[in-house]
């Protein structure tokens, strides 16, 4: 939740407005800067899917956890084009529509809500093989002038797609594979609810094979991201280039090398008990809150430190110039990153608060946030 933050606040306030992994322009710090924020999306919807299946066997009611995750699934669309969308844009001209993680999460659950009932043999099968198959649907790349052709960009192939008069959906998140992520994350919740010896083993063997899938694909160049890595003018650079996997949609490579890594320290986390640990708890507890309010807040911020210098305020409600380069805006990245903390911690009280709010009330509606 926290490095989250930190590419929205890169959005906002870097002077840098070019692809952050495009390494024929972007410096190694930018390049990082965006990199690290790459492992959220992924564990994001992946700890979704392992949630449904804790909760789930709390209650050993599927249909129930079924509605459930409908009603959710169907609650988070309406947020991304509403209150989420309103927070990026601080307008409410529709001629732009952005299609986003909340968009993939929420489509996700609906799946999932059919999913549950299948066998876990077969909820894990299907997980598998959207993630470590989609990529074969990478060589058909179609225009969004017909109905096949829209509905294709919206399950697997990223795109501006025209509607209407002058208006576009900007779809960065297909469906592909996000849906077999959550799967595959819903059956990864057994071994969690196993014995911890026994479920630290599984998390490092999981963990540690992803990691060196990754390796060893990636070096062949042959399948699993449509980027092949090429050697650059340095060592560093070199390695930044096998590292520059595809998110939109994240390619077998990408998922490999976020979910990998982020299993294997699972054990290690979980002994976090410290004041650390607890800070960064009361963000991972109110994850919706969090996520809506952080847009927010961040957003505010530019704008407040466009009228200190000057800026005009226009440019940070304007569909066309929020994150187009601007007249005497934009910063280094020692100033995005002072920006990031600042926010963090105004963050953490009101995301404490209401991590209390749901720890002592049972309205229905709080599970929703």
């Amino acid at each position: 939740m926290v490095i989250m933050a930190l590419d929205h606040t890169r959005d906002y306030f870097s002077n840098f407005y070019g692809n952050p992994t495009n390494l024929d322009v972007v410096s190694s710090g930018m390049f990082l800067t965006r990199w690290i924020t790459h492992f959220c999306a992924p564990v994001f919807i992946f700890l979704a899917g392992t949630s449904a299946y804790l909760s789930l066997s709390k209650k050993q009611d599927k249909n129930a956890a079924s509605l459930f995750l409908l009603k959710r699934g169907t609650w988070l669309l309406i947020v991304e084009v509403t209150l989420v969308r309103f927070g990026w844009l601080f307008n409410i001209d529709y001629s732009l529509i952005i299609i986003q993680v909340i968009w993939a999460i929420g489509w996700s659950m609906i799946f999932l809500a059919g999913l549950i009932h299948l066998p876990y043999k077969a909820i894990l099968t299907i997980g598998l093989v959207m993630i470590f198959g989609h990529n074969l649907l990478d060589v058909l790349n179609t225009t969004p002038d017909s109905f096949n052709g829209v509905l294709w960009h919206f399950i697997h192939q990223s795109a501006f797609i025209p509607y209407g008069t002058g208006k576009t959906v900007f779809v960065i998140y297909p469906l592909l594979p996000w849906i077999g992520v959550m799967a595959t994350g819903y059956c990864f919740g057994s071994i969690l609810k196993q014995e911890e010896s026994k479920r630290n083993r599984q998390l490092y063997l999981i963990g540690g094979t992803c990691i060196i899938l990754f390796i060893i694909i990636r070096a062949t160049n042959l399948y699993g991201d449509p980027n092949p890595w090429t050697v650059q003018d340095t060592y560093v650079r070199t390695i930044l280039s096998f590292l520059n996997c595809e998110k939109y949609p994240p390619s077998l490579l990408y998922l490999l090398m976020t979910l990998g890594p982020s299993i294997l320290v699972m054990p290690l986390l979980e002994k976090m008990s410290n004041a650390a640990g607890r800070f960064f708890t009361v963000f991972g507890r109110v994850p919706m809150f969090y996520y809506i309010v952080h847009i927010y807040l961040i957003h505010v911020m530019a704008i407040i430190w466009a009228m200190v210098i000057n800026v005009p305020v226009k440019l940070f409600m304007n569909n066309n110039t929020i994150f187009a380069p601007k007249e005497g805006w934009g910063f280094e990245l020692p100033v995005v990153y002072l920006v990031w903390v600042i926010a963090i911690l105004l963050l953490y009280y009101p995301s404490r608060w209401f991590m209390y709010v749901k720890q002592n009330n049972r309205q229905w509606w709080l599970s929703y946030l």
